[in-house]
Formats: C-alpha cells, sequence, structure tokens
C-alpha cells in the first residue's frame, strides 16, 4: 500500500464526508508556517482539519517535528496511517489528534477511525495568521482600521500586528474564510503571497 493509495481513499472520503462544496475545501499540500511542513490534506470548513498519510513505506522519523508544526496552525489533526505504524504515532503525537488506520483490502483500501480528533487547545496566533497571503492580511487590517504604518511594510509585520488586535478564534475565523474566497486557481499562485 503507498501514499498515493491511501491519498486517493482519504480524498473519497473527505468529498463524501463534506459534499457542500460551497461550504467546504479540500486542498492537498497545504504549506504551514511559511512553508516549513505541509500537511497531506486539509479540510477548510468551520475549521481547518488536517490529514497526515503513513502509508506503510513511510517511516515515522520526521513525525514528531511535523507534530510540532501541525499543532500550532491546524484546529484538529489526524493520522490516517497503516496499521503496523498505530503504536509509534500513538507514543508520538499529541493526545488530541485523531488516528485513522488505513488497510488494503484487495485493490481498495479501507480507512477506520482508531481515535477521535479533538480540537486543537494549544493553537498559535501568529501561526494561523501565516496562511494568508500579505494582500488578504492587509485587506483585513483596513477593514478594521488598523494598517497605519504596516501598509508597506513586509508580511511579518502585517501578521504581527493581525496577531496583537485579534484572539485565536478570530484568527482563525478570518483565515478560513480568506482560504475559501480563493480562486480555483490559488495552489498556483501560493508563491506569490
Amino acid at each position: 500500500m503507498k501514499d498515493i493509495d491511501v491519498r486517493r481513499a482519504l480524498l473519497a472520503e473527505m468529498h463524501r464526508l463534506h459534499p457542500d462544496k460551497n461550504d467546504t475545501l479540500v486542498v492537498e499540500e497545504l504549506g504551514l508556517c511559511q512553508g516549513i511542513a505541509r500537511v497531506d490534506v486539509a479540510v477548510v470548513n468551520g475549521t481547518v482539519h488536517g490529514y497526515e498519510i503513513k502509508s506503510e513505506r513511510d517511516t515515522l522519523v520526521r513525525l514528531k517535528s511535523q507534530a510540532d508544526v501541525y499543532s500550532k496552525a491546524l484546529e484538529f489533526v489526524t493520522i490516517v496511517a497503516a496499521p503496523s505504524h498505530i503504536t509509534g504515532i500513538e507514543e508520538l503525537v499529541p493526545s488530541w489528534w485523531g488516528i485513522w488506520s488505513a488497510t488494503q483490502i484487495g485493490e481498495a483500501v479501507c480507512l477506520k477511525e482508531q481515535r477521535q480528533a479533538q480540537r486543537n487547545p494549544s493553537l498559535i496566533a501568529n501561526a494561523i495568521v501565516q496562511f494568508l497571503w500579505r494582500e488578504e492580511a492587509l485587506n483585513i487590517l483596513f477593514d478594521h482600521n488598523l494598517a497605519t504604518g504596516v501598509a508597506s511594510k513586509s508580511r511579518q509585520h502585517i501578521w504581527d500586528r493581525l496577531s496583537s488586535h485579534f484572539s485565536v478564534e478570530e484568527l482563525a475565523d478570518m483565515v478560513r474564510s480568506k482560504l475559501k474566497q480563493r480562486p480555483s486557481s490559488w495552489r498556483a499562485l501560493a508563491s506569490q503571497g
């Protein structure tokens, strides 16, 4: 069972669980914290829920560092893994992470929830705002009359201003809204942010 096999099954399940394309965005390889890490699949609707895949061919070597980054920026996280990895995963990820097993039966990959994901208790404001492109973040500041002194500055200054003026919950709401408003070609434009 390869990563691509698990990914296809996961994407099919996400589209089955979230059929409303107007309210839900499913994104592959979503960059976090200025590209330090990428979550395999993210579902953006009332929350940002990241799904990380660990197939039979993967190792868990990078999982601890991935978990540190994911736990800063994602409201929910679920790891989808081959059964052989489940015990090791339970020791490496926070207890609020969900765990699904991915088992190949014939040509199909079956996904089964082992542990339900819970809301992240430790989101970090500055990590959340880094989902925003500079223009998106600046527009939020303009909308709230907070852009004075930062309009010509770097996106880090703009992100810092946002982080200092809004709660984590408010920022998460704004980020979800902006992600869902992006044009369908936004993945190709992401490097311009």
